[in-house]
């Protein structure tokens, strides 16, 4: 390393730790406002001119909005369509029949882990609490429970929804690192569930079971009487607020079926894997892989999945077309500022790129004994600890890690993706939005929340980084 390698990664730590500053301390600066002015402050320290910087956030957030922007936002249609129309709680459902008290938070896990591939981990977790009251409240009736059995079944639900969130496209941290990466989606897609498995399996039904008899949690009797309305395995399902208004005005339409709403959920997924399979096995049909190619882009795979929900869950029932386009309108409203977050996420990164701080970090990683996937994640895990911002996490390792990955043809740019996304889940404590949400919604302390949502994700973060590190020594796709 040279004396200009150093002083670009003390601008590089200096920067990084002026953007916790801004965010956690009493400024409290919205993280893409901080991201925009450490992109400045980056620049200019590194040497930089003022054009330069210019021209470095905007290209660097435009590129990173169209790249992930559209994607972020057809996802968030697709899961409020979702919702509203009832297909998430049809599956959860069908998942749920026949079941026993023993298999009952595997299975709530599995209804979590589908209904989370297009929804964001806030969004998933309201459309799902009502399952999981109705569920527990009726565990809890039984009476041969020790501890609590809103935990017992609430603990994989989160696991489930949180590994989604971090670990699998097309939610919008893995997008943002697969287009900072030019990853390939497909295998990404198949290394990110590989490793989601087991950490939604060890945090969720395992470690619930093991929580459950040491907490007494019980969510507030008001919020109780609005999700249990309805028993499990009715032909009638409690749902959500938003949800229960616009199945009211639609309730003369028919419900939607089983294979509908599963259709809907993983025709998205279906698409974007078929391009890997085209690339893998039909390597000897053109046509074919043109075609491919095209529908498995995030963008049109999304479209596509979106366009099937419109037809089959709106249209084809009958619902009121305007109401249809204000849920869509509604849908959107909630994820502005996570790709205005992204936005500065790209601004950071292209400043940082073109600063050269990536070369520096190139030259320190070559004498280090880290692989790229065990600093990724450190990385990642630092950023979203101090910041409050999984999201923030993801696309500062992206940025920081860029030009090592571009430079380094051996690193597998799918698992660091992987893994990157799992270390920007260790540690959710109260900066972090979705701690909130689940203190309020169980109606917890804050050392509760802490044994849940906290110790949950820490455990997702350190398996899936686990299980990408395994997965490196074999041989790649």
């Amino acid at each position: 390393m040279t004396g200009h390698d150093i002083s670009l990664l003390i601008v590089a730590v200096c920067g990084i730790l002026l953007l916790v500053f801004l965010i956690v301390s009493k400024l409290r600066f919205h993280p893409m406002l901080a991201l925009l002015v450490v992109s400045i402050g980056v620049g200019f320290a590194s040497g930089l001119d003022a054009e330069t910087i210019v021209t470095s956030i905007e290209d660097g957030a435009g590129h990173t909005l169209g790249g992930v922007g559209l994607q972020v936002a057809i996802g968030a249609m697709i899961g409020k369509l979702l919702g509203d129309s009832g297909a998430t709680d049809q599956i959860a459902s069908v998942i749920l029949k026949r079941s026993t008290k023993r298999t009952l938070p595997w299975l709530i896990g599995a209804a979590a882990f589908i209904i989370g591939i297009p929804m964001f981990f806030e969004v998933g977790l309201i459309m799902i609490l009502p399952l999981v009251f109705s569920v527990a409240a009726q565990v809890e009736k039984q009476g041969n429970l020790k501890g609590s059995a809103f935990i017992y079944i609430g603990v994989p639900a989160i696991a489930a929804l949180a590994t989604m969130h971090g670990m699998v496209p097309p939610h919008p941290g893995p997008l943002v690192a697969i287009e900072g990466f030019k990853s390939n989606l497909g295998v990404t897609m198949i290394y990110g569930l590989i490793c989601a498995i087991p950490s939604a399996i060890l945090a969720g039904p395992v470690y619930g079971k093991f929580i459950a008899p040491r907490m007494t949690v019980r969510p507030d009797q008001l919020l109780l009487e609005q999700y249990t309305a309805a028993s499990v395995g009715s032909e009638k399902t409690s749902v959500s607020n938003d949800a229960s208004k616009f199945l009211a005005a639609t309730v003369e339409h028919r419900p939607v079926s089983t294979v509908t709403a599963f259709v809907v959920i993983l025709l998205p997924m279906v698409i974007m894997l078929s391009r890997t399979l085209a690339e893998t096995v039909f390597k000897n049909s053109v046509m074919f892989n043109k075609i491919t190619e095209f529908i498995g882009e995030p963008v049109i795979a999304l479209l596509i999945g979106l366009i099937v929900g419109i037809i089959l869950l709106g249209y084809g029932r009958g619902v009121d077309t305007k109401r249809l386009r204000d849920s869509f309108g509604a849908s959107l409203k909630p994820i502005a500022s996570i790709l205005l977050i992204i936005a500065g996420g790209g601004a950071f990164a292209k400043v940082l790129v073109n600063s050269h701080v990536g070369d520096a970090i190139i030259h320190l990683s070559s004498g280090m004994k880290l692989s790229a996937i065990a600093i990724g994640w450190l990385i990642a895990a630092l950023l979203s600890v101090t910041t409050g911002s999984a999201t923030v996490g993801i696309v500062g390792a992206t940025g920081l890690l860029g030009p090592l990955v571009g430079s380094d043809p051996s690193i597998n740019k799918e698992l660091l993706v992987v893994a990157i996304g799992a270390g920007s889940l260790f540690f959710n404590y109260a900066n972090h939005a979705g701690f909130w949400l689940v203190k309020e919604s169980f109606g917890m302390s804050m050392g509760e929340t802490f044994k849940t949502i906290t110790v949950i994700q820490s455990i997702i973060g350190l398996v899936g980084l686990v299980m990408a590190l395994l997965l490196n020594l074999l041989p790649h796709f």
